[in-house]
This record gives C-alpha cells, structure tokens and sequence, in this order.
C-alpha cells in the first residue's frame, strides 16, 4: 500500500506545529521544530499572511499527516463521512480515530502512528480473536484488540507495559496493560479526540471542490 516515505519533521515545521510523528524525538530539544520554528523551503520564513482557501487546505494537510492518510484515502474517508447522519467534519475525525494503527497509538503500544502502523503490518494484534494486519481496518464498537501471546515478549510490548499509564487514554477506549489488551469501549465523539484540527475548515475545503 502506498504511504509517505519523505522526512516527518518537514511535514511538523510546514504545519508550523508539532504533530508528533517521531515518538519520543517530538519531545526533545533535538525536535527540528524547536530548532526551525518555520515552513521549510527557501521562503519558508518569508512567508505572506495565509488566504482563507490556504488556512483551509492547511488543515486538510494537518489532519492527513497526523493521521498519516494519503490524499486519495483522505478523500474517500470525507465521502463517507459526508454520506452520514451527524455534522460532516466530526464524522470524519470519527472514522480517522477508529483505523486500527490509531488505536494501537492512543492506547500506547507504539511511540508514533508510524510504529503502531508497522506492528499492525507485522501481524502482531487480533482483533476479536482474528489477526488483523491493516493498517486502516475500521474497529467498532465492543471489539477487543490484543497482542498475540508470541509477540508478547517482544521489546516495544515490553516497554508498553513498563510505560503504562505514561500517556492519557481516550475515554472511548478501554486498555488493560497488563494483558496488552484494548476494550473499544464506545465509538469516538468529537469532545474525546484531541486531535488539533479544526474540522470545519476541512468541510469548507471539500464543499469547494
């Protein structure tokens, strides 16, 4: 499956935020951000005031590169979420939240989306007893993620286990470390995802186009 294989840290400075893709890196003084607080480029802190059209394709972009979706997947996530009952924009960060590498992230079994995305790829978790290694496979509501008992031992388990509770866990999931097990608790809503986008402007975005 096609993925972005450029440098994370340019996408954090164009976004002119951290959206941390790196794992511990994002918090350290070696974070590029802190270094070039600034869009990357030969103009890139030179800059003109940004148009509301560029306000509005710059949080499409944040919100792809958080979620590390790509363009054409993006777009089919909006369809979807614009076909739904409810406000278009929190649908969309709904389905975002519910892809299975996220979850394996916000439950913090990986560092970054990135790692969480290679653990799922390595056949690592089941979902409800059945081995699931898609990235984007869409979890619901009362599913039970786990490790597999053969991957248990392995070093980023084991280090998920000794930083339990390190990071908060959102209130729609459930997870016990000690099982490396997670309880989809109920399906996310907008005031349970702390994701940093302002999803209208997406909306607005798209209704343009």
């Amino acid at each position: 499956m096609a993925r972005y294989t450029g440098a994370d840290c340019k996408l954090c400075r164009r976004e002119k935020m951290k959206l941390f893709l790196k794992g511990s890196k994002c918090d350290g003084p070696k974070c590029p951000i802190e270094i070039r607080p600034y869009p990357p480029g030969e103009h890139g802190r030179g800059r003109p005031k940004e148009s509301e059209h560029m306000l509005q394709l710059r949080e499409k972009q944040k919100a792809r590169r958080i979620y590390g979706v790509l363009e054409a997947q993006f777009v089919n996530y909006y369809k979807e979420a614009n076909r739904r009952q409810g406000k278009t924009g929190e649908n969309l960060l709904s389905l975002l939240e519910r892809r299975l590498d996220n979850v394996v992230y916000r439950a913090g079994y990986a560092k970054s989306r990135d790692m969480a995305r290679q653990l799922v790829r390595h056949g690592h978790f089941t979902v409800n007893g059945k081995k699931v290694d898609i990235p984007s496979y869409r979890v619901a509501e009362r599913d039970i993620i786990e490790v597999k008992q053969k991957s248990l031992e392995q070093t980023p388990f084991v280090v998920a286990k000794a930083e339990a509770g390190e990071r908060p866990v959102p209130a729609w999931l459930e997870v016990a470390p000690e099982k490396l097990r997670i309880l989809v608790h109920s399906l996310p809503v907008r005031q349970h995802i702390d994701a940093p986008v302002q999803e209208q402007l997406i909306v607005e975005w798209y209704a343009k186009r």
